[in-house]
This record gives C-alpha cells, sequence and structure tokens, in this order.
C-alpha cells in the first residue's frame, strides 16, 4: 500500500498510529468533569487498539495512583510510564517508547486536557514532527471550562481534533468486514 492509499486527504492509516494514553489515575479521575463520559470513551478507544493491532502507550504522573482499574484490566501487559513532567515527552521513557514504535501518528486521550494532554500535544505537534490527533470526548479537567479552552488552544497549534467515532470509522475504512463487525459493539 502506498503512502497516498494509507493518508488519503490527512486520514490516519493504522500502520503509522500509536495510542496515548495520559495519566488515567484513580486520584485524579473522581474530579474529573464528565469522568464517566471520559472513562467509557478511553475504554472504548482502547479496546478497539486491541481489536486493530495498534500499539498503545500509558502513562501515570507520581503520586496520583495506579491507573483506574477499568483500562487497566484491559491491558495487563503494558506497564505505565510513570512521569514528573507535565509535558510526557520531556520523560526519556516515554520518549524511547515513542519512537521505537516508529510511528508518527499519535491518538491522544486522558486527562488533564488543560495540562498534560496540552503540552504533550502542542510539543509532539510543534517541536517533534508528529501528527497529533486529540480525542476530544476522551479527554478532560476538573474544570469543564479548562477542557474548552485547551481544545481550542491546542486546534489553533496545528493538532487534529477528533472523536472516538471519528477515529474508529477512519482506522476502519470499510463495512461488511469481520474487524468491522467486531468493532460495533463499542459504537452502538
Amino acid at each position: 500500500m502506498s503512502d497516498k492509499e494509507k493518508y488519503i486527504n490527512g486520514l490516519i492509516g493504522r500502520e503509522d498510529a500509536v495510542l496515548v494514553i495520559i495519566d488515567a489515575q484513580e486520584k485524579l479521575l473522581p474530579v474529573i468533569s464528565n469522568r464517566e463520559g471520559i472513562v467509557q470513551n478511553m475504554l472504548r478507544l482502547v479496546k478497539f487498539a486491541k481489536i486493530t493491532g495498534i500499539p498503545m502507550v500509558l502513562t501515570e504522573q507520581e503520586k496520583l495512583g495506579s491507573t483506574i482499574p477499568e483500562i487497566k484490566n484491559e491491558i495487563p501487559g503494558i506497564d505505565p510510564i510513570k512521569k514528573l513532567h507535565f509535558n510526557c515527552f520531556f520523560n526519556e521513557a516515554f520518549t524511547s517508547s515513542i519512537e521505537a514504535l516508529k510511528r508518527k501518528t499519535l491518538i491522544v486521550s486522558g486527562v488533564e486536557a488543560h495540562i498534560c494532554v496540552l503540552q504533550t500535544a502542542i510539543y509532539a505537534s510543534c517541536s517533534c514532527g508528529y501528527n497529533v490527533h486529540v480525542i476530544a470526548d476522551a479527554v478532560s479537567s476538573r474544570v469543564e471550562e479548562n477542557r474548552r479552552i485547551a481544545i481550542d488552544r491546542m486546534a489553533r497549534s496545528n493538532v487534529t481534533i477528533s472523536s472516538t467515532e471519528t477515529f474508529i470509522y477512519e482506522i476502519l475504512k470499510v463495512a461488511g468486514t469481520d474487524e468491522f463487525r467486531s468493532v460495533l459493539s463499542l459504537v452502538k
């Protein structure tokens, strides 16, 4: 498959994508706006990545507890990368993990939208040359206004703002396949 076939009109190709889940942690998520919806969409992204073979990278901010069980139980083989910096790329283990995958499209979900998600997404897009897609319905902050401002700022910084379902169908590209049927339960 040619590059043109993979990335027609800026669409994501699964061969180039990595799902990044930022700080979905026990001490942080209970205070996040729309917690239930955010967790549901992060889980949908994780399950979809497993079905389609998209690799995942998971982070945990120091002192905010473990990744929530709902996500941890879905990806038992993935160890979270512990960090202190808000920008994930300022953590050597994170940067090494992303570079080792040799993929240039980051699909970003997690919390908080206006802190770690924003700093990581803008830096990845503007300083590292990644194609960054922030999944708006899978990111949030403690205060909805902070989330809204972050989404707007990231969009103005060359970050693509998308949704869980848009991403899923963009990767699938076609209906009627076994893979499509296995994903239907995630979008209904």
